[in-house]
């Protein structure tokens, strides 16, 4: 395949729930792998992890496989950044410092011709009043102050049963695609975008907008979805084994 920056969100590594995709992390780590020499651009779209807070003194062990496959790429000269999403929003220094990634709540690049905003995508429907609120009290230094002096071991496992239960009370909650889109077409004009690529609501797909192309990433945990850019044209794979659908 032609070079391309490639998308992909919602891997929520750490967890398993029932019906999750198994080895999903292994099938991740070869497919990071086979995108040395052909991807331009990696763009993680937020929530790789389902919980993800650095120490001073310590980084969680059990990434330390898919961490050397990031660097390996990033040494391969892809430019890989890594987007904030609502599970793992806690990033600190430690993926730029040590693998030159750098974290960000959001960006705006200029791939293949296309100028592409790039974000998680929470907080964007108008019905999300409720975790808007909620990330501001998660998010306040104070609290993130007083999380670090709890035991790492003890923290991970209060931070992935609050995520899990997060998941089951969701699970049922479906926001209407329109609302993300109205929001996304504001955003769009204001930073003069064609594209926009999130992920969030594991809802993958690609919507013709008067604005662009609108390219929701899918997940990586009950599906392995992603999707990339090359020479103007947008592709969204709904698994690995299958074949892509694209606009233009």
């Amino acid at each position: 395949m032609e070079q391309a920056a490639y998308f992909f969100s919602d891997a929520h590594l750490g967890v398993s729930p029932k019906g999750s995709v198994p080895e999903r992390e292994e099938h991740l780590i070869s497919f990071l792998k086979e995108l040395e020499g052909k991807a331009t651009h990696l763009f993680i779209a937020g929530d790789l992890f389902e919980f993800w807070y650095e120490y001073d003194f310590y980084s969680p062990s059990r990434y330390f496989k898919l961490c050397r496959v990031l660097a390996n790429l990033k040494d391969s000269g892809c430019e890989i950044k890594l987007l904030k999403g609502n599970h793992d929003f806690a990033y600190r220094n430690f993926f730029e410092r040590e693998l030159g990634i750098e974290a960000c709540s959001h960006i705006v690049a200029e791939l293949h011709g296309r100028r592409v905003y790039i974000c998680h995508g929470d907080g964007l429907a108008k019905s999300d009043v409720y975790y808007r609120f909620l990330r501001k009290i998660l998010d306040f230094k104070l609290n993130r102050f007083l999380f670090k002096w709890i035991h790492p071991d003890i923290g991970m496992r209060i931070a992935l049963s609050v995520g899990s239960n997060s998941r089951h009370f969701n699970k049922e909650r479906i926001v209407p695609e329109e609302q993300y889109l109205d929001k996304i077409r504001e955003i769009m004009r204001k930073n003069n975008c064609d594209t926009f690529v999130h992920g969030h609501n594991h809802s993958g797909g690609l919507w013709k907008v008067p604005e662009g192309v609108v390219v929701n990433c899918g997940q990586w945990l009950f599906e392995e979805n992603y999707s990339c850019i090359s020479k103007k044209i947008c592709y969204f794979y709904p698994s690995l084994l299958t074949e892509p659908s694209s606009a233009s």
